[in-house]
Formats: structure tokens, C-alpha cells, sequence
């Protein structure tokens, strides 16, 4: 083969070299865009997985934001308890930087809406918005509802001795400052201040004798319910003031100065009126015994009765009398009914009796009735057989009680709904010294706590010391 030929065979070689590296590239370039194609679909789910977590991330940030707004104004209300416009005179929503702990540059906000609690009740609800300053279009709200119990969270409290006999029967949390006998049924706690101490004789036999705060012949599923020692409730916070009822009354209730006779008698009717009597003149009673063993004279019953006025239930719910009063008859709305003079000890103290029934129109915690006398309050001579008495009860400085009559005035039922504190002894029933036998007062007692107190207490009745607690919590 000649030169010319061989550089021709060489041509040929070189050029099959660059076909074969070109179709090589060729083919590579085809794989990786099928790879790049096959790749794309799961780089878009990563990609969106990103976005989502990012978006979880925003949203986790967002909550807890708001719930930092939530845990600022629970502090706001332990400092300020009824302030519920955040220190300003605006009516909200109102706007904080949230801040980073560490830096102290804000890294998102929350709007506080406060909505102050409805009338006569101490529930308020704080809703909390939260967003991030990098996606302030993510926001997460929490609504949450705060309340501070009432006082008239117990069925019963007494800063003296209590003795409920075999036919009593209570329902709803019971506590004694000093010490306790509980024969009859209970179904919630029944607490002592006391870890022992010396019963009383007025406890039946066999005191005295030291017995542990808690004692008695209950049914062990009652006795499950027992719990002592407990802290001591200070009574000084039951007194409520009354200087601020007699303002309300005054400037928008119904205020009763002196009667100049026996005392008014209010009659609550089923339309949500009350109409006002002044008692005349009493019907004659027989001699009686309070808890204390002092002796009573005085007649108790009303006998004739002249007409005053008949008026709505007032807006505030304040009715104060400066004298004696009988309550009774049927409530519709929220009432509070003191009997006071002011200043406290400068005259005789005055009473609250309770000649008749005393009934919701309806239980469904729309109509409540507070009773507060400075002194007692007593179920007269001449009450029903057969009694209710729906209220919640305060005797500031004495006893809850209706008297002995010796081997006398033995009746069948009372039964309450609503709840009872008292400063000394209270009872309806007085038994023998062995507490086998009714004597005097009510054979069979009931006592039902009305729930519906525990946040909604009557007008101006007193609050428990615990201040705002947590009752519901709901995020979106």
C-alpha cells in the first residue's frame, strides 16, 4: 500500500474515533437528562416538604407566641385583677412584640382580646392571637376562660363544731375550722382544720372526749370523704363590706332605712318583682334555746303586715335593710338581701328570718339568692313542715339555726339548695343527748349544693383568696 493509501486508512480510523466519542457523548447526555427527569418529580416532593415543614415550623411558633400572650395576661390579672383593657382605656384588641429570650429582638407578636366577665358571674375570656415576623400570614389563636371561686364554693363552712346526725344527708364539699361529727351521708369533702381536738357536748355523747378532726358513725363510702387536718378558712374574709352593699343599694338598688317598727318583710314573686312590707306587730312565740343555750323570748312569726311597694328586682341585684327582715317567696333573677346597721356593734345586730319557702323560679343558675345578715339567720316557729329554702347563706357573726323549743315543734323536712356559712353553730335539728332522737326542729335534712354558685355567686358576695384559675383551654 502505497503512503497515499495509508494516510487514508488513517483518516478513516480517526474519523470512526470522533464518531465513536461523539456518539458516546450523545448517549451520556441522554442518560442524564433521563435521570434529570426521573429526579425531578422526587426533588419537587422534597422541595414541598420543605415549604410543609417550614409551614409546621411557622405554625408551632405562631402557638406558642400566643400562648405567651395568654401567660402575660394571667400575670397582668394576678397584679391587676380587674383590669381587663391592659392597663390602657381602650377596648382592644391589644398588640406586644413577642422578643427572643437571648437577643431581645422581636421575633413575632400576639393581639389580646379580653372579654371582661358578664354580671354576676367571675368568668372572663382572653383570646390570644400569635404570628412570626417572617410569615406574619400564619397566626394561631388560643381561647382560654379564667374564673375565681366564690366563697360559696362549699355546701358548708363553719368556724365552729359541726354535727350532721344519722338522717342528714349533704351533698356538696363541707369544712369545719374546729371539729367535725359526721353520722349522716356525704358525697363530696368533708374536712376538718383540726388533726384532734376536745368535742363538744353540744356533739352528743360520748363527749367530751378527744376524737380526731373527723368522726363519727358515716358508712365507710362516706368516710372515704374525709379529710383532716386542712387549712383554716379566715373568716374575716367572709365579711363581705357591707359599706359597699349599702352604697349599691342606695345609688341603684333598693335601700331600707329603719323601719321604726318590727322590721320589712320581702315577698320575691315569680315575675322578677319583690314586694315590700313593714312588719306591725308579731305573733306570740314560745320561749326557745339557740346554740349558744341563751334564751329567747322574743316572738319571731310576723303578724300584720302593711304594704310598701312592689319593684322589679334592681339591675345590681343590691337590696341592704337596716333592720329585721323575713324573706321568702319565689326568685327570678340575681339578688342579694343583707340586714345590717353600720357601723358593725353599734346597735343591736340585726336578723334575717325565714318564715316560708324560699324557691327558685328555675335551677339552672339565672336565679340566685344571697342572704347575708350580720348576725343570724333563723328559721321561725310558725315555717312549713315541709321547707325549702334555695340560697346562699351567710351568718357573719353568728349561727345559721332555728331554735329549741323544749319537746315542741318537731317538723318534717327542710331541705336547702344552695349553701351555708356560718360564724358559730348551725342546725335544724336537735337531738337527744345520745343523738338517737329529733326533739326539736327537722326530723330529715337535705343539703344540695348548687354548682352554679361556685363562679356565679350572688351579687357582691365574697370570693375565695385563690384568684384567677384555669377553667377551659382551646387552640385552633
Amino acid at each position: 500500500m502505497n503512503k497515499n493509501g495509508k494516510n487514508k486508512m488513517m483518516i478513516l480510523k480517526n474519523l470512526c474515533k470522533k464518531q465513536k466519542k461523539g456518539s458516546m457523548l450523545v448517549f451520556l447526555i441522554i442518560i442524564i437528562s433521563l435521570a434529570i427527569f426521573m429526579m425531578f418529580p422526587f426533588v419537587s416532593v422534597i422541595t414541598s416538604e420543605i415549604k410543609v415543614l417550614r409551614s409546621t415550623v411557622d405554625k408551632e411558633e405562631a402557638l406558642q407566641i400566643a400562648e405567651a400572650g395568654i401567660n402575660y395576661y394571667q400575670w397582668h390579672l394576678a397584679h391587676f385583677p380587674s383590669d381587663y383593657k391592659d392597663g390602657t382605656e381602650n377596648n382592644g384588641p391589644y398588640v406586644h412584640d413577642y422578643k427572643d429570650y437571648d437577643t431581645q429582638t422581636s421575633v413575632g407578636k400576639f393581639s389580646l382580646v379580653i372579654t371582661p366577665p358578664p354580671v354576676g358571674s367571675t368568668i372572663l375570656k382572653i383570646t390570644s392571637t400569635g404570628w412570626t415576623n417572617n410569615n406574619p400570614g400564619i397566626k394561631r389563636t388560643i381561647t382560654t376562660r379564667y374564673g375565681v371561686a366564690s366563697l360559696t364554693k362549699y355546701a358548708f363552712l363553719s368556724n365552729d363544731i359541726i354535727w350532721i346526725g344519722s338522717s342528714e344527708s349533704v351533698g356538696g364539699q363541707l369544712q369545719s375550722n374546729n371539729g367535725v361529727r359526721f353520722d349522716g351521708t356525704g358525697n363530696a369533702p368533708i374536712q376538718s382544720a383540726k388533726s384532734t381536738y376536745m368535742c363538744s357536748v353540744n356533739q352528743g355523747s360520748p363527749c367530751p372526749k378527744i376524737q380526731n378532726g373527723v368522726w363519727g358513725d358515716a358508712l365507710q363510702a362516706t368516710k372515704n370523704f374525709w379529710q383532716f387536718p386542712v387549712p383554716a378558712v379566715d373568716f374575716s374574709t367572709l365579711t363581705s363590706d357591707l359599706a359597699i352593699m349599702k352604697t349599691a343599694a342606695q345609688t341603684g338598688g333598693i335601700y331600707l332605712s329603719p323601719s321604726n317598727h318590727k322590721g320589712y318583710s320581702l315577698v320575691f314573686n315569680s315575675d322578677g318583682t319583690v314586694t315590700v312590707y313593714t312588719v306591725q306587730n308579731l305573733t306570740n312565740t314560745p320561749k326557745g334555746y339557740d346554740v349558744n343555750g341563751a334564751t329567747h323570748n322574743e316572738n319571731i312569726d310576723y303578724n300584720k303586715r302593711i304594704f310598701e311597694f312592689t319593684s322589679p328586682i334592681p339591675a345590681n341585684g343590691m337590696i341592704f335593710v337596716e333592720d329585721d327582715v323575713w324573706v321568702e317567696g319565689v326568685v327570678k333573677g340575681r339578688v342579694t338581701v343583707a340586714a345590717a346597721e353600720l357601723p358593725y356593734g353599734s346597735k343591736s345586730p340585726h336578723t334575717i328570718y325565714i318564715p316560708n319557702n324560699i324557691v327558685y323560679n328555675s335551677k339552672n343558675g339565672n336565679d340566685v339568692l344571697g342572704l347575708l345578715s350580720e348576725k343570724n339567720i333563723i328559721v321561725t316557729y310558725g315555717a312549713p313542715d315541709n321547707l325549702e329554702i334555695d340560697a346562699a347563706m351567710i351568718a357573719q357573726h353568728g349561727s345559721c339555726q332555728i331554735f329549741y323549743y323544749p319537746y315542741d315543734n318537731i317538723k318534717n323536712s327542710i331541705t336547702i339548695y344552695g349553701s351555708i356559712m356560718t360564724f358559730g353553730q348551725w342546725t335544724w335539728s336537735w337531738v337527744n343527748n345520745s343523738g338517737t332522737t329529733i326533739i326539736s326542729g327537722y326530723v330529715n335534712t337535705y343539703s344540695n349544693y348548687d354548682g352554679n354558685l361556685l363562679y356565679n355567686p350572688p351579687p357582691f358576695f365574697p370570693l375565695s383568696t385563690s384568684g384567677y384559675q384555669l377553667l377551659s383551654w382551646t387552640s385552633d
